[in-house]
């Protein structure tokens, strides 16, 4: 009796769901962020060490990459529908592999724009799927814990993957470049075919087959399947408030790889192991404390567990405004004190947010609705750069500002989300 029970006792404290049969699902998820932590902050890097071109041009190329990739998800919203989200990850994933072997033979522009598009297609395809990975796999009750333990699975291989990748670009020069790039390929080969080998043992909701199609094998017909499309995702105003609300967090979210070091080095004056040392905290929190924390939100509404993350957000950001007028010796305490409150709101936001993205999407159309969420992600992943750093150019402390006035613009709109029928 003790020895079954105290497992279970230990996994519920932990905020941990059950993952007996789900194992190669948690190796795939952390794998592809092993694979995307390798390459993340040497794209650039890698193509201006491995070709005559200029860093101007290739940053010009990455970015008409993502551009074109804009798209992707309302492709690959109808693919999951009619495929199932474990199909259309394992593409994603199979695709990225195949970019990025692309890369050691990428040597022009129009070449560097090819894999940078590939790659993009394949990360958005995976990313859009992997709310309907989390269906499949939850049990009855769950789904809120998986997204906390994909979210620490995900800080969790971007963080190794980062710190390999910087070991072997510090010490193998451009051999070390072209290494990181084999083993991201490798990586997300290795993630597809585990992807692929998985077996969901049951769909976890109506109407939905064993790879997560909507209609197979439950009694969904095609028709009423593929009726309406898109269009019925842009009638549902609740959805769309929710994508508008999800744009609030994407913008915060882009602090870590766009905002937060150059604040730091050029507008503070600050070393930039500072920065680092941010970045470390916000990993090291987040995978500590995702689950435990998601757990104990659990007896509330998602509703107002996200709203509490966008006041977080809030009083981040505005530490993080603050600290430019602070005076020297509160500078550091105050950075380190900002930071812990983001991680703290991102902790806490997260899983109810992607919770949201599911419970309020027709099962019969969960693809398309996914694929609009996934839209905010990369409209924002597109203008934010760009915005905040406009921003910071013209007053040190006008991005977090704006940052501030978005979260706190989330609240009253996630209260209306709950009005909403």
């Amino acid at each position: 009796m003790t020895t079954t029970v105290a497992p279970v006792a230990l996994r519920d404290r932990l905020g941990l769901p059950v993952t007996t049969g789900r194992h190669r699902l948690i190796a795939a998820h952390l794998v592809d962020s092993l694979g995307t932590g390798l390459i993340l902050a040497f794209t650039l890097v890698y193509f201006a060490r491995t070709t005559s071109l200029t860093v101007a041009a290739i940053g010009a190329a990455v970015s008409a990459a993502r551009l074109l990739a804009l798209p992707t998800a309302i492709v690959v919203g109808p693919l999951i529908d009619r495929y199932g989200a474990r199909t259309t990850a394992v593409c994603g994933n199979a695709l990225s592999a195949v970019a990025f072997a692309g890369y050691l033979v990428a040597g022009q522009l129009w070449q560097i724009v090819l894999v940078c598009l590939l790659a993009q297609i394949g990360h958005v395809g995976y990313w859009t799927s992997s709310s309907g990975l989390v269906v499949l796999a939850s049990a009855d009750g769950e789904r809120t814990r998986w997204f906390a333990l994909v979210q620490t699975l995900r800080n969790t291989g971007m963080g190794l993957g980062g710190a390999l990748g910087a070991v072997l670009v510090a010490g193998g020069g451009t051999g070390g470049l072209r290494a990181l790039v084999v083993l991201n390929a490798v990586s997300f080969a290795l993630a597809s075919v585990m992807l692929a080998s998985w077996r969901p043992a049951a769909a976890a909701a109506p109407g939905r087959g064993p790879d997560g199609a909507a209609g197979a094998d439950r009694g969904v017909a095609p028709a009423a399947r593929e009726r309406g499309g898109y269009r019925a995702v842009l009638r549902d105003r609740r959805y769309l408030l929710l994508v508008a609300v999800n744009l609030t967090f994407v913008f915060g979210s882009m602090i870590i790889s766009m905002l937060l070091a150059v604040y730091l080095v050029e507008g503070l004056h600050r070393e930039a192991w500072v920065a680092g040392s941010l970045l470390v905290l916000n990993g090291v929190q987040v995978v500590l404390t995702q689950s435990a924390v998601a757990r104990r939100l659990e007896r509330f509404r998602p509703t107002r567990v996200v709203a509490a993350g966008a006041l977080l957000n809030a009083v981040a950001f505005g530490l993080f405004a603050a600290v430019a007028a602070a005076p020297g010796w509160a500078v550091l305490a105050g950075l380190y004190l900002a930071m812990a409150v983001y991680n703290l709101a991102e902790t806490v936001s997260t899983p109810y947010a992607e919770e949201l993205s599911v419970s309020l999407a027709d099962p019969a159309r969960r693809g398309r609705y996914l694929a609009v969420y996934q839209l905010s992600w990369n409209l924002g992943q597109a203008v934010a750069p760009g915005l905040l750093t406009l921003l910071l150019g013209h007053g040190t402390a006008l991005p977090w500002i704006f940052l501030l006035v978005l979260s706190l613009a989330a609240v009253p709109a996630l209260m209306r989300l709950e009005r909403l029928r």
